[in-house]
């Protein structure tokens, strides 16, 4: 039985709680073992974390130490999958440029705020974890990310929508749906989520989330005839000196 963790909380705007337990409700139903904590404490416990197949985090903006952060970082690098959706994976601890750099991406704007109406648009045969699932509506916050380049892009949403300083720029095509590799460690986003009702009105959001976790969920089997990631992270003060001299 595959095992999954979710921590929620931060911002209470973004329904954390009740996000969360829509996820291990999907989660329970593929016969997973679910852990919810509503504490940043797990992410202290190294041993625990990498002993998940999947982590879920549901925590919007907030504080965090640099080892809770390391720990995390570590653990998906050597074979944890991570899943996430909206803020509450991609807005979240802004001061860490670690956590930004493993997760993928960093909410700037959401031009409108909620209630916008915009089209979400499945890219075409760009992988079969979306299969099936055709282009459609959502009425919610449209996500303005600044974005990793080494993302595979799933689906997008067309700027500008409504009237911001970004108007003045050429429309482009932002990714809302998304995957990326940290090490072993397989890494699923998607920017849908602004509040649990969200995946009731629209359940193809749903359906891709469940199918997001699930593909994150599988990061031990991708990498099992691959050799041990040979790099973790260490506290600043363990880094050592620069490799580079002038």
């Amino acid at each position: 039985m595959k095992r999954a963790m979710i921590f929620h909380g931060g911002w209470p705007g973004h329904d954390p709680e009740l996000v969360a337990n829509r996820f291990g409700r999907l989660l329970r139903a593929e016969d997973f073992e679910v852990e919810i904590y509503d504490t940043l404490d797990i992410l202290s416990d190294y041993g625990k974390l990498i002993s998940y197949d999947l982590i879920v985090p549901v925590w919007t903006q907030g504080e965090i130490e640099q080892q809770p952060i390391i720990n995390l970082c570590n653990a998906v690098g050597h074979g944890v999958g991570l899943a996430g959706c909206h803020g509450g994976m991609c807005d979240s601890f802004r001061e860490s440029v670690m956590y930004q750099f493993m997760t993928g991406s960093q909410w700037v704007a959401h031009p409108g705020m909620d209630g916008v109406d915009y089209r979400v648009n499945i890219v075409s045969g760009a992988d079969p974890l979306l299969e099936g699932i055709e282009d459609f509506d959502v009425c919610s916050e449209q996500y303005y990310l600044h974005v990793d380049p080494a993302v595979k892009v799933l689906a997008t949403t067309r700027f500008p929508v409504v009237w911001d300083y970004n108007v003045t720029n050429p429309p482009v095509d932002m990714p809302v749906v998304y995957t990326k590799m940290w090490g072993h460690g397989r890494v699923f986003y998607s920017s849908l989520g602004h509040l649990d009702s969200v995946f009731v009105k629209s359940p193809a959001a749903e359906e891709i989330m469940r199918r997001g976790m699930l593909w994150a969920a599988g990061s031990r089997e991708a990498s099992a005839a691959e050799k041990p990631f040979p790099f973790s992270y260490a506290p600043a003060a363990a880094m050592g000196t620069p490799r580079c001299k002038l």
